[in-house]
């Protein structure tokens, strides 16, 4: 420990990083509409459905990094102050933490649209009992926050 103590803070950091594990860090968007509805988006990168959103930069906002990702994925404004409190979804085996903003705004947001042809191919509302094949992520997230 005492050499650990005098080595260079850039490598103290290295050492640590490399022993101990590191996570991802998202923000998501459960949006849901008055008549239930859930706001997804298929995505190029990845097979099945997803909740719009995506990878934080790092030192990001988790609500600007939302609102962010909700601009560039479907085109729609999010106000990052009336954002409600989100809840934190961790999945350890896959290194993943979500955080995970659950509105019942989406009457309010206007219209989802394909905002990246690039990034985004689908969007739509799908009820939460009739949900197409969506992404293994967004079942845990969903579940995290008991939507499912």
């Amino acid at each position: 420990m005492r050499v650990f103590r005098r080595a260079p803070r850039w490598l103290r950091r290295l050492i640590i990083h490399s022993f101990t594990p590191s996570f991802t860090v998202g923000a998501v968007i459960a949006l849901l509409r008055s008549d239930g509805k859930l706001l997804l988006v298929e995505q190029r990168h990845s097979p099945g459905w997803a909740l719009p959103g995506g990878l934080l930069s790092r030192g990001e906002n988790p609500r600007d990094g939302v609102v962010r990702e909700v601009a560039e994925e479907v085109g729609l404004t999010l106000i990052a102050d009336e954002l409600p409190i989100p809840y934190a979804v961790l999945a350890p085996e896959a290194r993943r933490v979500d955080v995970v903003f659950v509105s019942r705004e989406g009457d309010r947001v206007g219209g989802a649209r394909i905002a990246d042809e690039l990034e985004v191919t689908g969007v739509g509302w799908f009820a939460l009992d009739a949900l197409p094949d969506v992404s293994e992520p967004t079942v845990d997230i969903l579940r995290g926050v008991r939507l499912l």
